[in-house]
């Protein structure tokens, strides 16, 4: 299993957000440099957004959730245009869910299990 998984979940329509555009980067002297990237499947999840065997470092790492293409495809008008969810990892190379509970209007997220 990815080290790093995701789910995200449109709360306006009840249903996981599909085709909703992803990308995993790391801080690292004062910039973001991508890691990995994906597009949500048919539950709201990316399968394998890292390879099983990659082990991510110690260090600050964002998930930019590109919600403004996911509105317009579902020909729907949103406030926030992205949601980067930006997290520190503790080196320990324990699993990490970020989930995503999204609408139009707002969002919240919280680490998972």
């Amino acid at each position: 299993m990815s080290q790093i998984t995701t789910h995200v979940l449109d709360i306006t329509r009840g249903s996981p957000a599909q085709e909703l555009p992803i990308t995993l980067s790391a801080h690292s002297d004062g910039a973001w440099h991508e890691l990995a990237s994906g597009v949500t499947n048919s539950d709201g999840r990316i399968a394998g957004l890292l390879a099983d065997e990659v082990q991510l470092k110690a260090g600050i790492y964002r998930m930019h959730f590109d919600t403004g293409s996911y509105f317009k495809a579902n020909s729907e008008k949103g406030f926030y245009p992205f949601v980067d969810i930006v997290f520190e990892l503790d080196g320990s190379n324990s699993h990490y869910h970020i989930p995503l509970l999204l609408s139009a209007f707002g969002y919240s997220t919280y680490r998972g299990s």
